[in-house]
């Protein structure tokens, strides 16, 4: 089994995109380039199976941090988008992605078939042109073997935890408490009581009453805030 190496990036919700290998002549730390076509039967086999190729850390294959929902076999190479897992570990990649401190695509593979390098290949450093490969996994690394196997997306997570969600449920209902009591139970008005009520022009408008449905429902919508704000620039 085999490790290659490319660029990614992390976008919104928790998501991963980019490519994971790269059809071009400059050879990887392996000395090996990898021909177009090489993964068409690989990518056409895993989507008919229904199972997604897993995401792993550094190719450890303990350490599945999301999965491959989306291959396209790209002019460029083999372009991929993955979802992250909402894990502990899954959680720590996405934030060293964000940071920039990690960066890039390896997939694991056998070889089906090659052939050796034309003179002119060899000139540029190739020792090997790879021309059928069956993938295993993808993994995040922070070693890579073919430095343009880069992420170019990242997705922040989604937090989808049971203590957010009560909180977010409470402070719904109580909103909604309030503006039953605010408006459930308002008598009618004719018309004249209508003209009566009406504010004058340029007249003051009056500033809600310390501890009033409105200012109530501002202090739960901040609250609301202040438990998801922390999260928004990770």
């Amino acid at each position: 089994m085999f490790y290659k190496t490319m660029l990614l990036k992390a976008n919104e919700n928790g998501a991963l995109a980019g490519y994971f290998s790269t059809y071009d002549d400059m050879p990887d730390s392996y000395g090996d380039i990898i021909e177009k076509g090489a993964f068409t039967e690989t990518l056409k086999k895993r989507a008919e199976s229904g199972h997604p190729f897993p995401l792993c850390f550094n190719h450890d294959f303990s350490a599945v941090i999301g999965a491959v929902k989306k291959t396209e076999d790209t002019d460029k190479g083999p372009y991929i988008e993955a979802e992250l897992l909402d894990t502990q570990l899954a959680q720590d990649v996405r934030k060293m992605l964000k940071s920039g401190a990690i960066y890039q695509f390896s997939f694991a593979y056998d070889v089906l078939q090659s052939r050796v390098p034309n003179e002119d290949e060899k000139k540029k450093g190739i020792m090997n042109v790879l021309q059928k490969v069956e993938v295993f996994e993808v993994s995040v690394v922070t070693v890579p073997a073919n430095q343009n196997a880069v992420v170019t997306d990242v997705k922040s997570g989604r937090r989808n935890r049971k203590s957010d969600e009560e909180i977010i449920k409470n402070c719904i209902e109580s909103l909604k408490s309030l503006l039953d009591d605010g408006e459930g139970d308002k008598p009618a008005e004719d018309d004249a009581d209508k003209e009566k009520a009406a504010p004058k022009v340029n007249e003051a408008s009056e500033e809600p009453k310390a501890g009033s449905n409105s200012e109530k429902a501002a202090e739960l919508l901040e609250k609301i805030y202040q438990t998801f704000a922390k999260e928004t620039n990770l």
